[in-house]
């Protein structure tokens, strides 16, 4: 795989999915496809990378509570803006793991603190393939990303790794690239924020003693049960991704076409 050659400081999670091997032997193109967290702590270098990458299309997956907590994204030029809010604020196991990271006495959760915080991250991954607001988010990004007047397509959520991984898993996989390398670059999440992890990690517990690291940790990462669990539950509705993409999606075999056309060299 080609690696493109940029960083950005204040989103040490973000990439370029370009490099890939896709259908039919060709590659995803470099600089179309970005990944990245939410970008409100971009460094004034950052900006002139991000600048050179030249997004077109930025893909918000937050909701306007997450947007508001967090400071505002730092953009280069003035692309377009779309947010498609990918969250059930309401879900038990939302507001468990907000409550676990935002450091939120945990009490009132006996049941799913019982279950522990990876059982919760797999529920979250389920819902991410079932979940009204998912599937019309994903969906949405899809058809973005298939129309070139979005390309070069910048997409993200807060920490870049369970919304923004699983999109990424969705776009990779329409392009036909296998789920060997797929899982790779799901799973270098943890490398490239590995070190900011153990920052917010003794942060939290700094802030409240009493919590358990190992309540903690869960949520910071990714892991391969999480995706195994998103796999599963596409297997369990739809049978095939294939017929996730068609019947879950709405990605027709236009959209599909489209987005190989502009995306595979």
């Amino acid at each position: 795989m080609v690696v493109p050659d940029w960083a950005l400081v204040g989103a040490p999670q973000a990439r370029d999915l370009g490099g890939h091997v896709g259908a039919d032997g060709r590659r995803v193109r470099v600089g179309r496809l970005i990944r990245t967290p939410a970008l409100g702590r971009l460094t004034d270098d950052d900006l002139r990378v991000l600048a050179k990458l030249a997004p077109a299309c930025v893909v918000d997956l937050r909701d306007a509570a997450e947007i508001d907590l967090a400071p505002a994204d730092r953009l280069p030029g003035e692309p377009r803006v779309v947010h498609l809010p990918v969250l059930d604020p309401r879900h038990p196991v939302f507001v468990y793991v907000s409550a676990v990271l935002l450091g939120h006495d945990l009490d009132a959760y006996d049941e799913l603190a019982r279950e522990g915080t990876p059982a919760a991250m797999r529920e979250i991954y389920r819902w991410l393939v079932t979940g009204p607001a998912a599937v019309a988010g994903f969906g949405a990004a899809v058809r973005l990303a298939a129309d070139a007047e979005n390309l070069p397509l910048l997409f993200h959520c807060s920490a870049g790794k369970d919304r923004t991984g699983w999109l990424a898993v969705v776009l990779l996989t329409a392009l036909g690239v296998d789920e060997e390398a797929v899982r790779a670059d799901y799973l270098r999440h943890n490398e490239l924020a590995g070190s900011l992890n153990e920052v917010l990690l003794e942060a939290m517990t700094r802030r409240r003693p009493e919590l358990d690291p190992a309540v903690a940790r869960p949520v910071l990462e990714v892991r391969p049960d999480y995706l195994d669990a998103a796999y599963a539950e596409v297997r369990r509705v739809h049978g095939s991704f294939g017929a996730y993409l068609r019947d879950g999606l709405g990605v027709d075999d236009a959209t599909l076409a489209a987005l190989r056309a502009r995306l595979l060299e």
